[in-house]
């Protein structure tokens, strides 16, 4: 999964696809790959090669922030980009933090629970479903038949998933995203890495998005499904993390008022409903 050196992998893959031509950059001679060289980075940051090249060599583990900074502005990186990127600079190669799956509160699970027409998830930080109200369930009842639900897992293995999912390579891309942006501080999760094993084993597609490295929390978007039951839904999803339980995200999908995804999700009469489940590894 891992060279044991997430900093050094994330700023390697932001730097290959990287484009010279857009920071003014001419050379002559083969580029081995399409972004910049090593040594335009750490011009362009202001920084000798040779520091740099510790950096992505995982030799340099305590780089300051001005430094982070300056690589960030000459990768191009965005405001999120840059705060993961000063995550894993802060991470080093220290011991691997306890991980600590903590339980979902009973009073969170009676709040989804009085939502009739509003689907609500509990995730963590590796995208492992831990509860769903009786509305999630439904909606997402091919994720909870898995044994261990997982939406990363789903996107990716379960052969409904393209079908689920008419806008796919969205899903698939930003699922990714929000995953590294979600496990940048716990790297060395035993749950992470089992799971980026597993994926990248089985998914040719898994295999070449997580080596691009690309990160984006799980915010908020509008998303498309195909349900079989409710049919085609769009529905906008708004995601919160909760205070006191770490890594803990309680994901909320709501339709625009009036709309055919809201009376789909008010009059279908869903076989998958029934109690608020919650799921444990």
């Amino acid at each position: 999964m891992s060279s044991g050196n997430p900093l050094g992998e994330y700023l390697r893959a932001r730097r290959e696809v990287t484009s010279p031509k857009r920071l003014g950059v001419t050379s002559s001679g083969r580029r081995r790959t399409p972004g910049l060289r090593r040594e335009e980075v750490a011009q362009l940051s202001g920084i000798s090669t040779d520091y740099y090249t510790r950096l992505e060599q995982g030799r340099e583990q305590h780089p300051s922030g001005q430094v982070l900074d300056a690589v960030a502005r000459t990768l191009g990186l965005d405001p999120e980009e840059t705060r993961h990127l000063h995550l894993l600079g802060r991470t080093g190669h220290g011991p691997a933090r306890p991980v600590v799956r903590a339980t979902v509160r009973p009073s969170l699970l009676r709040l989804m629970d009085g939502w009739a027409h509003t689907p609500a998830l509990i995730i963590d930080r590796t995208m492992d479903v831990l509860a769903g109200n009786r509305l999630g369930r439904a909606l997402f009842a091919e994720v909870f038949a898995q044994e261990e639900p997982n939406l990363v897992r789903f996107v990716f293995l379960h052969p409904a998933a393209r079908s689920f999912y008419p806008e796919w390579d969205q899903v698939a891309q930003s699922s990714l995203s929000a995953l590294r942006a979600a496990t940048g501080n716990v790297p060395d999760d035993p749950r992470l890495k089992e799971l980026v094993g597993e994926l990248s084993l089985k998914s040719p597609e898994f295999r070449r998005l997580w080596a691009r490295h690309d990160v984006r929390g799980k915010s908020h978007d509008v998303k498309l499904f195909r349900h079989p039951e409710a049919g085609e839904l769009t529905l906008t999803y708004e995601s919160f993390t909760v205070d006191g339980a770490s890594g803990q995200q309680l994901v909320v999908y709501q339709a625009d008022p009036g709309s055919p995804s809201a009376q789909a999700l008010a009059t279908t009469r869903w076989s998958g409903l029934g109690d608020h489940a919650l799921c444990r590894r």
